[in-house]
């Protein structure tokens, strides 16, 4: 089978998981930000220790290959800055833009202007970018396990072990 057509299929998988985990709503979002509904919090940390439990249990299995990304963390502070401005202002991160407008909601339109004309200039300042930004804290590419110096399941088990703990506080407070 193609690998755009795996996307495919994964993407309308995660689509239609945000849009019955309610994380396409505002209110929802606001709560994430405010720290009041824990519901997007628990959707992503899902989304995350499945995607670990996936990716490297596909490793060790030789059925995939992993291609890291270098650790800059100059990019990743910057961009995570900009990334939380515009979900505070707009109510969405750019996942559930798509999927609000899906649903019909056309201020989501906003954000993904936003998104593109951010693209853009991107594109235009990475020249200036690549000299400056992301030079900043340039630890190639790294892995947790290995700035460790440990196997992946080191750390995949306490985090899997910590989401588990963390879903029950979170449903204890009512959040």
């Amino acid at each position: 089978m193609n690998i755009l057509l795996y996307g495919l299929i994964t993407g309308v998988i995660f689509g239609f998981l945000l849009q019955k985990g309610h994380v396409l709503r505002y209110d929802k979002q606001i709560g994430a930000l405010r720290l009041m509904d824990m519901t997007i919090v628990k959707f992503m940390f899902t989304s995350i220790i499945v995607a670990m439990l996936g990716v490297y249990l596909l490793l060790d299995l030789g059925l995939v290959k992993l291609q890291i990304k270098p650790l800059i963390v100059g990019g990743n502070v910057v961009g995570g800055i900009i990334f939380g401005i515009g979900w505070a202002i707009l109510g969405y991160c750019p996942g559930t833009q798509l999927g609000a407008l899906g649903e019909g909601r056309w201020d989501a339109l906003f954000g993904i202007a936003g998104m593109l004309a951010g693209a853009a200039f991107f594109a235009e300042m990475y020249p200036a970018l690549k000299e400056t930004v992301l030079t900043w804290g340039n630890y190639g590419k790294l892995t947790l396990p290995e700035a460790l110096g440990v196997t992946h399941w080191a750390v995949i088990i306490p985090v899997v072990i910590a989401g588990i703990l963390m879903f029950r506080w979170f449903e204890k407070k009512g959040l």
